[in-house]
């Protein structure tokens, strides 16, 4: 049975990231688009899938996950083999790639949110708060000050190999690319080399330009 991915038919979201460890990992699956609009995620059916009524979600013959980082890391287990290796194979190698996923969710993800819900104000028709917005912004620069000096290190997050730890933050290159500022590209040389070479990849360039789309029916 074909891997089947529950999920927008755009780059958006956690779907973005599945989506692309499916690219990278060369494993051939059904879409199945989800209309988030018309509320299809929160239906009793899709509930059985996820109980929180969210996308994505995989049916792997039967087994159901769902959580983007947990697919993510299940997928690049399973299909060690083929495609892009996501992950490393010694025990301290993964504990490093543990280590930078974890910043990325306790640390860049909450200063960057900070950041968009200011800048999305706008499109509830409320004016931003310049204050507020500085003072996020701060926050992340001090993030990624921090990233300036890993990267500094090695070329990657928790190496010099890209791995799932590096794929996870491209959950947000589409949000960052809309805000129109460019604090990825002008904190420091390091961040700047890791970031651009992360939203060049091939994989990823395909999927913003083409969309979510599954290579089986």
């Amino acid at each position: 049975m074909v891997l089947k991915l529950y999920a927008v038919g755009y780059v958006g979201g956690g779907s973005a990231i599945v989506a692309l460890v499916l690219a990278e990992k060369k494993i051939p699956f059904e879409l199945v688009v989800v209309d988030l609009e018309a509320k299809e995620q929160k239906t009793p059916k899709f509930l059985t899938k996820n109980p929180f009524g969210q996308v994505p979600v995989i049916d792997d013959d039967g087994f159901i996950l769902y959580e983007s980082r947990a697919i993510c890391r299940y997928l690049a287990e399973k299909y060690a083999n083929q495609g892009t290796p996501l992950l490393p194979e010694g025990l301290k190698e993964r504990a490093l790639v543990e280590q930078a996923a974890s910043v990325e969710l306790a640390n860049f993800k909450p200063a960057l949110v900070k950041v968009g819900r200011e800048l999305g104000k706008p499109r509830r028709g409320l004016p931003v708060d310049q204050a507020v917005l500085a003072e996020a912004l701060a926050e992340l620069g001090a993030k990624l000050d921090v990233y300036e000096v890993i990267l500094g290190k090695h070329k990657f997050l928790s190496g010099d190999e890209f791995t799932l730890a590096d794929l996870f933050h491209l959950i947000y290159a589409k949000p960052i690319a809309a805000s129109g500022l460019d604090f990825m590209t002008s904190r420091g040389p390091n961040v700047k080399r890791w970031w651009n070479e992360l939203i060049s990849r091939a994989a990823w360039v395909n999927l913003v330009a083409e969309g979510i789309k599954g290579t089986v029916s």
